[in-house]
């Protein structure tokens, strides 16, 4: 870097520090020597302005409090050491400590790094660089890109000619690494880490996994019935916009890992992310959620977050359930009918025991092979049979209207419950018999017929809602809470059921 140097007679400053040459902290740090007289005074002190050099460098004033007129620090000759290689390095997979900190005995060594001590412990540099590092009992947990390694402290290991080893007491502070067994690793998602008991949680994104470090080592949960969603949520996050994270934490509340996989810009609303949990009494993945959080951690068995610089405490009985950071989501419940899989069925009806609320948003029958459209290149279609909506038990009630003998909803587009009865009847509670376009009840038993809604396939002839039910070998159906009954209220789903019939092998 080009520089001058200006020789002065008298002067009231030292400049002394090692900066960045640059914006950003992943430029080469240098020696910047000084930047001249500083150009901005303020009440007759010197302040540093130019910050286009990067980060503002250290004033050390030669006067005592530096006053204009007080006692100045002696000029006379200082020793000064000269080192080989003044310029400052980032070792990137190496540790350094200081001094003890003694808060009974007054002793504050925290800022003492003595050269000639052996101060510093390196790790692996094949590993990448160290990301995070977590303190256990009598043992630091050093977490690298590709390697999670666990480093003693206050203690070492001998090995023996035989390759045996046994831990000793040391008076070094960092003894030797000891890695865990297989090559997973933190990536660059330190933010990714959770800690609860002596399970630690954390995402590796070199390797598409979410992994839970124990007693037992570390374990890829992800492969527990999601190994796939991970692989491609995982591989994605990072777009042309930058760096995605993995923003991860630990629910007291619901005794779950909660994870945050959020594409780059993180802070853009509108950006794809998926936020789910981890549940270690069922090793599985119980829930995917719809709010994306800045922050997460959790105080006295509470679960807090921050959205937009604003806190937010969940699982808490002061807004409806699924209400996150002032918006409400309904809840959804895909299921796969599959019985008897090698014969051709058709299915007739959808029923459910449960809470008032749910409705049937989408059903779907498996795939046919794929058939080649003519006149199109490379074109193929394949097709399947799919039903209508079935609205919830409020959402389909409706009665007929006895003077001009049309059907009134209870609900309308846009208005609450029992608004299309006050506006033709101008009561809540008209005296005719209710009818029910969607689930009708028995009992808390939700049953209602399946209509056909299937555009014609390749050589079909009777098709749509002509057809009762829908034809396939399994069918997949997805229930949602509806936006009237209950609104935040307490909605379960205890079963879900299906009649059909055999289609003689066809």
């Amino acid at each position: 870097m080009p520089g001058v140097t200006i020789e002065v007679k008298y002067f009231n400053t030292f400049v002394l520090k090692k900066t960045l040459s640059g914006q950003y902290v992943t430029d080469q740090p240098v020696w910047n020597g000084s930047f001249g007289v500083p150009s901005t005074v303020a009440g007759g002190y010197p302040v540093v302005a130019d910050t286009s050099q990067g980060t503002p460098f250290a004033i050390e004033e030669s006067r005592i409090r530096g006053g204009f007129n007080n006692t100045s620090v002696d000029f006379s000759p200082r020793a000064f050491l000269v080192e080989d290689n003044p310029n400052a390095s980032r070792l990137f997979s190496s540790l350094i400590y200081s001094g003890i900190f003694n808060s009974r005995t007054g002793v504050n060594d925290t800022n003492v790094f003595p050269v000639g001590s052996d101060i510093t412990k390196s790790a692996d540099p094949a590993n990448g660089s160290i990301q995070k590092l977590y303190a256990e009992d009598t043992n630091m947990i050093v977490f690298q890109e590709y390697k999670v390694s666990r480093a003693l402290i206050d203690k070492d290991a001998i090995y023996s000619a035989e390759g045996g080893g046994s831990v000793t007491s040391s008076n070094l502070v960092i003894g030797v690494l000891q890695p865990y067994a297989g090559e997973y690793g933190i990536s660059q998602n330190p933010e990714s880490f959770a800690v609860y008991g002596y399970r630690k949680y954390f995402t590796d994104k070199n390797n598409n996994v979410v992994l839970r470090l124990s007693r037992d080592g570390i374990t890829e949960i992800s492969s527990y019935g999601m190994k796939d969603f991970f692989r491609d949520e995982l591989n994605n996050i990072d777009t042309n916009a930058g760096p995605g994270v993995v923003r991860g934490a630990y629910d007291l509340y619901t005794d779950q890992y909660v994870v945050s996989m959020q594409q780059s810009p993180v802070y853009n609303t509108n950006t794809e992310f998926k936020t789910l949990t981890f549940d270690d009494t069922i090793n599985g993945w119980p829930s995917l959620y719809t709010y994306q959080p800045d922050q997460m951690f959790s105080v006295r068995n509470n679960f807090y977050s921050f959205k937009n610089e604003k806190l937010y405490r969940h699982n808490s009985t002061a807004v409806g359930r699924n209400t996150f950071y002032g918006s409400q989501s309904p809840s959804s419940v895909t299921v796969i009918f599959n019985p008897d899989p090698t014969r051709s069925k058709t299915f007739s009806t959808m029923s459910y025991e449960g809470n008032n609320g749910w409705e049937l948003t989408t059903l779907a029958s498996d795939g046919t092979g794929k058939d080649y459209l003519s006149g199109l290149k490379n074109a193929y279609i394949s097709t399947n049979d799919s039903a209508n909506t079935i609205l919830s038990y409020v959402m389909g009630e409706y009665v007929i209207n006895p003077t001009n003998g049309q059907a009134v909803s209870g609900t309308p587009t846009g208005a609450g419950v029992g608004q299309g009865y006050v506006a033709t009847f101008a009561t809540k509670n008209p005296p005719y018999p209710r009818l029910h376009a969607g689930f009708d009840r028995k009992e808390n038993a939700y049953v209602a017929n399946l209509v056909n809604s299937s555009p014609a396939a390749q050589g079909e002839i009777i098709f749509g809602s002509v057809i009762s039910g829908i034809k396939g070998f399994y069918a997949t159906a997805t229930f949602s809470t509806d936006r009237y009954t209950d609104p935040g209220g307490e909605k379960q789903l205890f079963s879900v059921a299906t009649d059909f019939f055999s289609n003689n092998g066809y």
